[in-house]
């Protein structure tokens, strides 16, 4: 799934260079607050604007990732795709001055899961698929949650307070 950034044609033929490409229609998102989160949680870890790219995808699409590269034949609310395998990083703030400058890769997030996980979280939905960014860029970044013993979720947890995330 490893993409660039891409620059679209918005209406009045201006450029568009979003991070986020919306490829689902089922799920009403908020993309501007989306970009607005995006963007301000690259400056939180300082990282450049582009160094991920963010996919909205519907849950179909969800469950082929999952299957295609997890061996999961379910949906989930999010993929990470790494541009380059990367250790555990020791220091957040060492790992991203290690990265500054590069892409990181690409998340897939499925609205219609984050929709449901937000009712059980009492959260909205944008609420939650920022989470959902956040959890993908840190995975990016080398974090993995099911091997480090808990260290990606006060990670994780540190940075939604930062953020302003429940």
């Amino acid at each position: 799934m490893a993409t660039k950034r891409r620059a679209r044609e918005a209406p009045g033929g201006q450029r568009d260079s979003s991070d986020i490409e919306n490829r689902q229609k089922r799920v009403n998102v908020p993309l501007l607050e989306l970009e607005r989160f995006l963007r301000k949680l690259q400056r939180e870890l300082r990282l450049q604007r582009g160094a991920a790219f963010v996919r909205l995808v519907t849950d179909a699409e969800m469950k082929r990732l999952n299957s295609k590269f997890r061996k999961k034949a379910k949906t989930t609310d999010v993929l990470s795709f790494p541009a380059e395998l990367r250790s555990r990083p020791r220091d957040l703030r060492r790992r991203t001055m290690e990265v500054r400058g590069a892409f990181l890769g690409d998340i897939a997030i499925s609205p219609a899961v984050a929709g449901r996980n937000a009712k059980a979280f009492h959260r909205t939905r944008a609420e939650e698929i920022c989470v959902l960014m956040l959890h993908g860029i840190l995975h990016l970044l080398g974090y993995d949650h099911e091997t480090d013993r808990g260290e990606m979720e006060r990670v994780e947890a540190t940075l939604r307070r930062r953020l302003g995330l429940s």
